[in-house]
């Protein structure tokens, strides 16, 4: 027997249920950050960021539905990707709460975005190492995708904070504003630990130094400083939201809800 079984062996078991919620945690982020990328569809300040974002948008989307598929296997009551995206309550959403909270400008629109593009591709660089073989599978075509979304959202972050006076002041303000919100995305609950000793997710800790980092490093280039750490209370991968969800999932849900079952 190897040291590679043995340490397999060594791994403590999580539940499906478990399992179940931490794969909802991941489709649910991208899922509604997708559906709010999608609200500049037609109204960003260039040709280019309309389609720009809209193809980050349909990634991110295409990520939430591979994990939403997987998620309704896991829960074996035969609800199906669709099912999980427009039939679920707003408390049964686990998403970070960041993702949820209105666009604001574009400039707004872009710290939020490299704050979670940061954490995913750090989050996606380990996940392929996961000894779930369906989520390392997902997570590996993630984060070919997560790679071009922080390429975008970091330059226009480094352009737009250290370009004009008004540029610089509004992704100064949008940081300060969003930066408490990032603080869920680093730390760990007790699902986080469970699933990371039993090798199907990666150390939380691993994942905040590499994003760390490279926020660091943006916000060096970007001209901006790093906001100060200060108690957060949204913890949103728990189920607890913000006022904000509500309207994002009226908007999510509206066609499915008000003629079900209908396809096209």
């Amino acid at each position: 027997m190897n040291a590679a079984t043995v340490s397999r062996q060594a791994q403590p078991a999580v539940s499906t249920d478990e399992r179940f919620r931490y794969v909802l945690r991941l489709a649910d982020t991208s899922l509604i950050l997708g559906q709010r990328l999608g609200e500049w569809v037609g109204h960003a300040p260039a040709i280019e960021e309309d389609l720009g974002l809209a193809n980050v948008a349909l990634d991110l989307i295409g990520q939430a539905r591979l994990l939403l598929a997987y998620a309704g296997e896991l829960e074996g009551r035969g609800r199906s990707e669709d099912d999980l995206a427009f039939l679920r309550e707003e408390a049964d959403f686990l998403n970070c709460a960041l993702v949820e909270l209105p666009n604001g400008d574009f400039g707004r629109t872009i710290v939020r975005q490299f704050l979670v593009d940061a954490w995913q591709l750090a989050l996606y660089e380990r996940l392929v190492h996961s000894t779930d073989a369906r989520l390392a599978e997902i997570a590996a075509k993630a984060v070919k995708e997560t790679r071009y979304h922080v390429r975008y959202s970091e330059g226009w972050l480094i352009r737009l904070g250290d370009g004009t006076e008004e540029s610089h002041a509004r992704v100064a303000a949008a940081l300060d504003e969003l930066w408490p919100f990032t603080r869920e995305l680093i730390d760990t609950d007790e699902l986080d630990t469970a699933m990371a000793a039993a090798g199907i997710a990666p150390d939380l800790a691993a994942v905040r130094e590499a994003w760390s980092a490279r926020v660091a490093a943006a916000l060096t280039k970007a001209t901006l400083e790093r906001p100060t750490d200060v108690p957060y209370r949204w913890y949103g991968k728990q189920g607890r939201h913000t006022e904000h969800l509500g309207y994002v999932l009226t908007e999510l849900q509206y066609m499915q809800r008000t003629y079900p079952g209908a396809r096209w």
